[in-house]
């Protein structure tokens, strides 16, 4: 009978149970290593130089769209009254929720011990570094007068003046800030030791100064891992409530006010839900092509994309529910200008651009149901893109139809960008890429370490683990 029992244990599981390795092919300890650095080791390819150049160009597009808005003043922007906010909070909480999904990867995945986050964390942390640099742009400069940006910080002065702390502007730079400092922190914290690899590999001087400048003296003994890890898990736990507090306080310059459409308690949750959600597209948008031209499809798994693909959906599937819950609102409600609002955001002359958002936000994700879907890297960057546009348009619903019809019927107006708008916002595109490209090509895209900690090489137990195998 206890031969039966051993028998049954010992029994693999059903093949419909099986899960696709973290790592395909079981590839070495060795190889991870040398994948991973090769891409900061080897000549700089050419689609790396075609999109590089013209996202530093659209960088200076920015540099002198910034430069001519502060010599004129917002006057160049398409904002006007009753329209005060356009373009420029648009953008702000659409780049401020990109820079969710990298946090959330690295931070929250990381204290539930989900091991499919190695793969996908180091870039997605970059890209919400990079992405909250694009944000902090524009509240700076929508305030008109930029050099009065310096009283916005608690900095002890002679006039004992201090900022209005009862103003939204004010909470979003401390939330933005924080969250910038402690993403950093994160995400370089988690470099050290891959940036140790790339300087014990270093075939030049100057690379081995500088990475071992950048590495701190790391040595990968057992004290440096044991405090690596408790800083790891301390930066996880205190970046935890700022991924919900963030964007929480950004829809607060929404929620605080009394305007119909705005003043609602649904914000705060419904804007994080979105946040990660465009957050996971911009990551499946980035992450797609490059595992492809880095040749990381065994690193970048399809399992990594199925499971990215499930967590849009259920963030999608929120937003979807939200939308909902915002007209059932207005007309439970009663209140007549709530509900004017919600039927101009549907039937108005905006209409079109609330069917967009609906169609991109709640139809598109609904197609990550379907395994062969999830498992079609063409239709799943497709839809990625979708998501991002959805999104966008979500936070320009939300701003524009809002504001241009308010009280007074007099005022009443259509808002339409400027030149100066549009170019502005397509800057941002060539700031963000320019960092992005600029981390790729010199810091290890994967976390390498992490990586190699899931692998069965890296399990005493397991018949490969130990030191049986996993260098060659």
């Amino acid at each position: 009978m206890a031969s039966t029992a051993n028998k049954l244990v010992l029994q693999d599981p059903p093949r419909e149970l099986e899960r696709e390795p973290l790592v395909a092919n079981h590839r070495s300890i060795g190889w991870i290593s040398d994948a991973v650095c090769r891409v900061t080791e080897d000549k700089v390819p050419l689609w790396w130089w075609l999109a590089f150049v013209p996202s530093v160009i659209f960088m200076g597009i920015l540099g002198l769209m910034l430069g001519y808005q502060i010599t004129t003043g917002v006057g160049v922007w398409g904002n006007h009254h009753p329209e005060m906010w356009g373009w420029d909070i648009i953008n702000f909480v659409w780049w401020i929720g990109i820079g969710h999904a990298g946090t959330l990867i690295s931070a929250i995945l990381f204290l539930l011990r989900q091991k499919w986050r190695t793969g996908v964390n180091r870039a997605a942390e970059a890209m919400t570094i990079f992405a909250v640099m694009c944000a902090g742009i524009f509240p700076a400069v929508h305030v008109g007068r930029v050099w009065y940006d310096w009283w916005l910080f608690p900095i002890p002065n002679p006039y004992n003046l201090w900022p209005q702390f009862r103003s939204p502007l004010m909470w979003d730079v401390f939330a933005v800030s924080t969250y910038f400092t402690v993403s950093a922190l994160f995400w370089y914290v988690g470099l050290v030791p891959d940036l140790a690899i790339i300087r014990d590999r270093a075939k030049t001087k100057i690379k081995k100064i500088a990475y071992g400048l950048l590495s701190l003296g790391w040595s990968g003994s057992n004290r440096h891992w044991s405090n690596y890890e408790k800083c790891y898990l301390i930066l996880a736990g205190v970046s935890t409530p700022l991924v919900l507090s963030v964007h929480s306080i950004v829809s607060l310059d929404f929620a605080v006010s009394q305007l119909p459409g705005w003043h609602t308690t649904i914000f705060p949750p419904y804007f994080v839900a979105g946040a990660i959600f465009s957050g996971f597209g911009m990551v499946l948008t980035l992450l797609l092509p490059l595992r492809k031209l880095l040749k990381l499809e065994d690193l970048i798994t399809m399992r990594h994309v199925d499971l990215m693909c499930k967590v849009t959906l259920a963030t999608g599937s929120i937003v979807g529910y939200a939308y909902c819950m915002e007209f059932f609102i207005a007309w439970y409600g009663g209140n007549p200008y709530e509900r004017f609002t919600f039927m101009n955001r549907a039937f108005g002359p905006y209409g079109w651009s609330y069917f967009l958002m609906f169609a991109c936000n709640v139809i598109t994700p609904q197609f990550f149901w379907f395994k062969w879907i999830r498992q079609n890297v063409w239709v799943v960057f497709i839809l990625s893109i979708f998501v991002n546009i959805g999104m966008w348009f979500e936070r320009f619903v939300i701003v524009v139809t809002s504001l241009h019809r308010d009280f007074l019927p007099s005022s009443w107006g259509y808002y339409k960008p400027t030149i100066v708008d549009i170019m502005t916002y397509l800057g941002t595109f060539g700031l963000f890429f320019t960092l992005f490209l600029l981390f790729l090509r010199f810091a290890p895209v994967i976390a390498i370490g992490e990586v190699k900690a899931i692998t069965p090489y890296a399990d005493p137990h397991h018949p490969l683990g130990g030191a049986k195998g996993g260098h060659h």
